[in-house]
């Protein structure tokens, strides 16, 4: 098992480049077995939740080819059999996308239930629903979702809640449904834009992605195309945090502004300094940092991915903050590792009182998951001494090479192996 040892102080200096979206990444990547022909994806992360999506479409018979250390050419030709592997797939959510993807395919799809990050319960009712307005019927047996329909026709229905899982799955359905399809209540992150811009490349007719209603005009047959993969807004708003938190001042390059402003908002009301360029943005602090409310909220509100790290920040702050979990039931659970260094922070379902005490303390702690990972590696860089973080495997499923790229920004972060004394005892 691997850690990561840090000795933080260090205020941040230089530059990082952010990758690509793992947000679009994971959807865009099972698109491809919607296209006849051979799809270039260009500024793909390197990250673990993509390498099981690539291996998965493997697995199934497609052919890929690596043309860069961010590029892929994908021709999913070879697949004839739309059921994705169990055992692959149970290990993280993006992996329901095959469902939608095969579906639109094949008019039938199975794939085991969705794993990730444990944060609360999330059903993947309103994707059934969607595939039932679209003429699709579906079972669960032992683990595994079955969706089938004779023939996808379009609709127009209304999603119960706003869903980004949901709003991808139906988009990807519809595409080569018969007639039109209308997703109202659809959700407007970037990446569900990001997914209908690289569908409409490879000839699909999708109006209105970005807004709460996605019109979606069924086509014959989807080509293949050359795309790239938009930066990503939750590792960009990663690196403004830790920016902050270690008072430092740090040039982040490749970003789009736009997808970060509800971010920026927010930091500049904590008191961070910020200046914005065509596609990057400079983050440094040279005054105290304040207390404010956050509310998380579907796209274009305050990212639920941003929630613990922007948590963190907030008990380095003067005064009294709340944040509030506007989307998911239990995001919380990372609070007991910031007790650990000292963080004065009470929780009461969906709400965190934050007392800021200015500085943390080192301490080991756990990543609890992906961005919970995150957030412990930013108060690692911000508190005295030297911190351990165990389970990084969460870290790793959604930033590329972030001890590197911290290093470069002056970071004292390694990887250590080690074994766990849990594991020894079970042998």
């Amino acid at each position: 098992m691997e850690k990561y040892i840090i000795n933080g102080g260090v205020p941040l200096s230089g530059e990082v480049v952010i990758s690509g979206a793992k947000n679009a990444a994971v959807a865009i990547i099972p698109a491809t077995i919607l296209a006849e022909g051979p799809c270039i994806i260009e500024n793909i992360p390197n990250i673990k939740d993509v390498s099981i999506i690539i291996k998965i479409l493997s697995e199934m018979g497609a052919s890929i080819k690596v043309l860069t250390k961010n590029s892929l050419m994908i021709d999913t030709a070879m697949i004839k059999n739309p059921i994705v592997p169990y055992q692959m797939a149970r290990h993280m959510r993006a992996s329901y996308y095959f469902l939608g993807a095969l579906l639109g395919r094949f008019n039938k799809a199975s794939v085991s239930m969705p794993g990730g990050c444990d944060f609360g319960v999330r059903p993947i009712d309103q994707h059934l629903k969607g595939f039932k307005y679209l003429g699709a019927t579906h079972t669960i047996d032992k683990g595994m979702i079955d969706v089938r329909s004779n023939k996808l026709i379009g609709s127009q229905f209304y999603f119960d809640i706003v869903t980004v899982g949901a709003t991808i799955n139906v988009m990807l359905a519809a595409v080569k449904a018969e007639g039109t399809t209308v997703i109202e209540n659809a959700a407007k992150e970037p990446h569900i834009v990001d997914l209908a811009n690289f569908l409409n490349s490879m000839g699909a007719d999708i109006m209105g992605a970005g807004t709460d209603v996605i019109k979606i005009r069924g086509v014959k047959r989807l080509h293949g195309t050359t795309y790239s993969i938009i930066p990503d807004q939750i590792e960009a708003g990663t690196y403004m945090v830790a920016a902050a938190a270690t008072r430092g001042d740090i040039l982040i390059k490749n970003v789009i502004p736009k997808h970060l402003e509800s971010i920026i908002l927010k930091m500049r009301k904590i008191g961070v300094s910020i200046e914005e360029f065509d596609d990057s943005i400079r983050v440094f602090v040279s005054g105290e940092l304040l207390k404010t409310s956050v509310k998380t909220l579907p796209h274009p509100g305050f990212p639920t991915d941003m929630q613990p790290q922007i948590t963190t920040l907030l008990c380095l702050a003067k005064g009294t903050s709340i944040v509030t979990e506007g989307v998911w039931e239990n995001r919380f659970r990372y609070v007991d590792e910031l007790r650990r260094m000292g963080a004065d922070i009470f929780v009461d379902g969906k709400v965190a009182i934050i007392e800021g005490i200015g500085k943390l303390e080192s301490a080991p702690i756990r990543a609890m998951d992906l961005r919970a990972g995150a957030a412990m590696i930013i108060a690692g860089l911000s508190s005295s001494g030297c911190t351990e973080i165990e389970d990084i495997s969460h870290v790793e499923r959604g930033y590329e090479n972030i001890e590197e790229k911290l290093r470069g920004l002056g970071a004292d972060i390694k990887k250590q192996v080690y074994v766990d004394e849990k594991f020894l005892s079970a042998l």
